[in-house]
């Protein structure tokens, strides 16, 4: 389902800062060559993260679901020097397509790759100081990953899930697919928690902005 007319899409990513050449090949390779591209944020969704990057000033961010790698490699060239991109997946053979794009646009060493289940990587990290937490990974765990990310978001910071319209699905009264069933009780949950602050944005498939008050 395409919640914004292409024409003005389109349009609206011609005005925008967009990612950088490399990142435009490894889009274009992804595409061409690996099963499920749609799973790819696409040039205006990479736009908007890294304006959030910018706005937030953050440094150090999080992400469920590296795939290709095309997010990681653009919040990372949005993010400072010293900035920090830590990417969660379990297919190894995907990320280490994003690696080659990572090292070529010299942002590899900003960008750390854990292959494993994320619970299982997140029990190593203990501390509230990522500044952007990105959720796009399987939908049935959205809600631990989100959970979790609140116990890991540092003051002020911005958690970002991705696909939360999920094509529609989430209108249905009483959705049959799981993933629908998980990302319309997360859509709820987050709604009605009085200590967030939350704006869900028709930007592709559905953006979710939430921070604690």
């Amino acid at each position: 389902m395409k919640f914004i007319d292409e024409k003005i899409e389109n349009y609206a990513i011609s005005h925008s800062s967009c990612p950088s050449s490399i990142a435009d090949e490894l889009e274009a390779f992804t595409k061409e060559h690996v099963d499920m591209s749609q799973m790819l944020v696409g040039k205006l969704e990479a736009s908007l993260l890294s304006s959030l990057i910018k706005l937030t000033k953050a440094r150090k961010v999080l992400e469920f679901g590296t795939y290709t790698g095309y997010s990681a490699l653009c919040m990372a060239q949005a993010l400072p020097a010293d900035g920090e991109v830590h990417t969660l997946d379990i297919n190894e053979e995907t990320v280490l397509i994003g690696k080659q794009y990572w090292e070529r646009a010299e942002v590899s060493h900003k960008i750390h790759s854990y292959i494993a289940c994320a619970t299982e990587t997140l029990s190593s990290f203990n501390q509230s100081n990522f500044d952007l937490i990105f959720i796009d990974a399987d939908k049935e765990n959205y809600k631990a990953y989100f959970d979790r990310s609140l116990d890991l978001l540092s003051p002020g910071g911005l958690i970002v899930l991705d696909n939360v319209l999920w094509s529609g699905k989430v209108l249905a009264d009483k959705p049959v697919e799981t993933s629908s069933q998980s990302l319309k009780a997360l859509n709820s949950y987050i709604k009605n928690r009085e200590d967030l602050f939350a704006t869900m944005l028709p930007i592709r498939d559905g953006i979710f902005l939430v921070q604690k008050v």
